[in-house]
């Protein structure tokens, strides 16, 4: 059986049309990003050869979601949410394109990479939070935590798929990576125009200073939000390895662009495989205990990685890896959408993306910054350890959300 066929939605979400056009579209649109990611990687490290280079393209994607978070998450909760996410996957297009044009033309340096990613970063920006305000209005409630389950196997096809394409494709060259990139992007917008969405459209009221922060107030008086979301903040801000495996690659395992494009696939074999369990079946009991065992295992597998001299290791300890944090993202965005007015979705949303997505994009910087100054093992090791320690605290902070027994409950 394919990965395609293994990675589909189950049954019981098939039959929604847009559903399905929606996990297309989240599997095309990750899946060039992550294409992409592999191609801008190796061409900034073959240009320059420096760790903190490789941490500077995730911080040039950190900015724009911490400068424009709130109006991110205002735009999405005040407008059509498909047009957003549709005019995202053009901006996107147009940047791979300026990155093949550049290649080919000759003229692209480390700087005018950083521009370009940042102009494709901040597309990404709006695009994600937006992107999961859309499940709850496609699918009926009963199948939500299915549906975000399923939707994860969407991207975790596209992280595997991506990479290992992208890795390929680059032996013909960058620019060859990139157009592919370009077409895969404006598919993506197509599709996201075939979504057909149940609920109501947008309340446009009156922008205030309390609208736009509602957000931020519904996560603070909720402990169980707020617990999930600085969990995973931290987690991935000190545990995040993505950075640096162009140097694990090239320095450490010796392997070339294919090597580099299984590393970055392997974190997603094992998120994959856990997506497809969750997306049939539903986690019925212990669900914080759960989600902290997921964080633990996490950071040992980033321990795990840091020692590895082995190709095949370090795929095993990344499968682990991806499967811990896929875990922790359905459970995560399960509580945060089940304890969310619909109305103020897109504001949790685009806050919870704040602090998770630049964990992601900060963590990179981290690990380059450290690994310029103290080496690559060190950066690696530090931040698996770091990642248990932060799960050990978290119990401790917040226990209404290690007390948490099913999704559905509000009354945890």
């Amino acid at each position: 059986m394919s990965i395609g066929n293994l990675a589909a939605p189950p049954s019981a979400l098939r039959g929604h049309r847009s559903f399905v056009a929606y996990w297309c579209a989240r599997t095309a649109t990750n899946g060039a990003y992550q294409m992409q990611a592999v191609a801008v990687g190796w061409q900034i490290y073959e240009l320059t050869g420096s760790a903190l280079d490789l941490g500077l393209v995730g911080l040039v994607q950190f900015f724009p979601v911490v400068v424009l978070g709130l109006l991110i998450g205002h735009i999405a909760d005040r407008y059509d949410r498909r047009m957003v996410v549709g005019t995202c996957q053009v901006v996107k297009a147009l940047a791979a394109a300026a990155f093949a044009i550049g290649t080919l033309g000759g003229f692209l340096t480390r700087d005018v990479m950083l521009a370009i990613m940042f102009v494709s970063g901040t597309a990404r920006a709006f695009e994600t939070p937006t992107m999961h305000t859309l499940v709850p209005g496609i699918v009926p409630p009963e199948l939500l935590q299915r549906a975000i389950a399923a939707s994860g196997s969407a991207s975790q096809t596209a992280i595997i798929c991506g990479p290992a394409i992208g890795g390929l494709l680059y032996v013909f060259g960058a620019s060859t990576v990139y157009l592919t990139c370009t077409a895969v992007f404006v598919l993506a917008s197509i599709m996201v125009s075939r979504i057909q969405m149940q609920s109501t459209p947008p309340d446009k009221k009156p922008v205030t200073v309390e609208a736009v922060f509602a957000g931020f107030r519904y996560i603070r008086h909720n402990k169980v939000v707020l617990g999930a979301i600085s969990l995973d903040l931290f987690a991935m801000l000190l545990g995040g390895v993505t950075a640096l495996l162009p140097i694990y690659a090239k320095d450490i395992l010796e392997t070339g662009p294919w090597g580099l494009g299984l590393l970055r696939s392997a974190p997603a074999i094992g998120a994959l495989a856990v997506s497809i369990w969750l997306a049939h079946h539903q986690l019925q009991s212990r669900v914080g205990h759960v989600l902290f065992a997921a964080v633990a295992a996490f950071g040992a597998a980033t321990v795990a990685f840091a020692f590895s001299t082995s190709i095949v290791i370090s795929i095993l300890a990344l499968a682990v890896y991806g499967a811990g944090d896929a875990v922790s993202v359905v459970i995560r965005h399960s509580l945060v959408q089940t304890r969310t007015p619909h109305e103020m979705l897109g504001r949790v949303l685009a806050v919870n993306f704040m602090f998770t997505g630049t964990s992601g994009t900060l963590g990179e910087f981290r690990a380059g910054a450290v690994a310029a100054l103290f080496g690559a093992f060190t950066s690696v090791l530090v931040g698996g350890i770091g990642a248990i320690a932060v799960a050990l605290l978290w119990m401790k902070l917040f226990p209404e959300l290690r007390r948490i027994d099913t999704i559905q409950s509000h009354k945890d």
